[in-house]
């Protein structure tokens, strides 16, 4: 049970989540538009969670994704969606607001 939420919300080894960008990772912010609207990381791309899947075939699956939200939830929902789908590096950043202090 607790490996499976640590799954779930990214808990786990440490991500070096400024190297991933610099690799040209893919930062996926799966936020309402008018909550993206309202501020984002440079370059994110704004999939809402609840249309994710019109966006996944955009997505080459071997680039890394990293995944944001305003909190953690959506974008671990998020991450389980891709991983589902044959994504392989896809990463929960949690909060865009935390993930942009990291890159």
């Amino acid at each position: 049970m607790i490996n499976t939420l640590k799954k779930l919300f990214g808990i786990g080894p440490k991500v070096d989540y400024a190297t991933l960008v610099k690799q040209g990772a893919l930062i996926l912010d799966v936020r309402s538009p008018s909550e993206y609207k309202q501020g984002h990381i440079k370059g994110a791309i704004n999939a809402p969670l609840n249309d994710l899947s019109k966006h996944i075939s955009k997505i080459k699956k071997e680039t890394a994704v990293i995944t944001c939200c305003a909190s953690g939830m959506r974008s671990a929902s998020a991450k389980s969606v891709l991983k589902s789908n044959g994504f392989t590096q896809v990463y929960n950043g949690g909060s865009w607001t935390s993930l942009q202090s990291k890159i």
